[in-house]
């Protein structure tokens, strides 16, 4: 492992996307994210959720190397767009959660933004039309040279909708490309894709149709990911899932329970659930049931 020592990091308005970004010792990435990071066993490769976000502000350069410092194999961050064209790391659309300030990304200029105290050393993006993103990510990766391996054998690039896939395509040709969704039935639908990987919300995985797509998804040779693991019986759940990779807010505490994963009552604690998880559980599950049954009642009547 080593720490990314990029200029710039990415992030989209509306999670319209998301990019990880790894660095590995072997040349072909897509086969090393399944290595072991453990002597013994397999487990999930580690993600950190917009860097190390406990401990620093999230989507900076302070997080991401904090993150790779403490065990993670790789970083999730999220992309915009500023007013002029800048490509930018942020979560959200607006700056209200992170600095108080109620505008969106979209609506600053890169001036403006670049005077925020944890943004100084990371670019901003808004949300915006798909060719104009994709294009000044593209123009981004090649005006940072990657310090290793080519930035398509580092990076991959999550997106929500169908709709960007196309645009990512034109301008990224070459990148990994998985669908984030937290809704096992748009996962499924989207399998078709050749070579689309997946990043579900780890919560779905307890379903039926989520197990499904799991399993069909890594028998098309499709890496799978989950988000965000950071309870551990979530943590549990994605090393007994076989997941690829585990994005979690706390990649100590995925590594610990890794290390220790032989012990019985590690495990045994780790796959307890308190009261409101098994509530959310049964509410996840019946959204699929009622989601699914709705889609079918409107297709037979058409």
């Amino acid at each position: 492992m080593a720490v990314i020592d990029l200029d710039l990091c990415f992030n989209f308005e509306q999670q319209v996307a998301s990019i990880l970004v790894c660095d590995f010792s072997k040349d072909d990435w897509l086969a090393s994210i399944t290595m072991a990071f453990l002597e013994k066993g397999q487990f999930p490769q580690v993600i950190g959720h917009r860097g190390l976000r406990g401990a620093h502000p999230e989507n900076s350069m302070a997080a991401f190397r904090s993150a790779i410092d403490v065990g993670a194999h790789a970083v999730e961050t999220d992309l915009h767009l500023s007013k002029d064209g800048v490509v930018v790391l942020s979560h959200d659309a607006t700056l209200r959660r992170c600095f108080g300030d109620p505008r969106k990304v979209a609506d600053c200029d890169w001036g403006e933004l670049s005077m925020l105290p944890v943004l100084r050393s990371v670019y901003l993006q808004r949300d915006d039309a798909a060719d104009e993103l994709f294009k000044s990510i593209s123009a981004a990766f090649a005006h940072v040279p990657s310090p290793s391996r080519p930035w398509e054998q580092r990076v991959i690039l999550a997106i929500w909708d169908a709709p960007w896939l196309a645009a990512c395509t034109q301008y990224l040709p070459g990148f990994p490309l998985a669908l984030t969704t937290p809704s096992p039935a748009y996962a499924s639908a989207m399998l078709p894709i050749p070579g689309l990987h997946m990043s579900l919300l780890n919560y779905s995985f307890n379903t039926r149709r989520g197990a499904n797509v799991r399993d069909e998804a890594t028998s098309l040779g499709r890496k799978v990911f989950s988000w965000t693991d950071t309870a551990p019986e979530w943590m549990a759940l994605s090393v007994e899932n076989k997941v690829d990779g585990v994005i979690t807010d706390d990649p100590e505490g995925f590594i610990r329970l890794c290390a220790q994963w032989k012990d019985k009552e590690t495990r045994r604690k780790a796959r307890k659930w308190t009261m409101w998880e098994a509530v959310f559980w049964l509410g996840i599950n019946a959204n699929v049931w009622i989601t699914e049954t709705m889609s079918h009642l409107t297709s037979n009547s058409l």
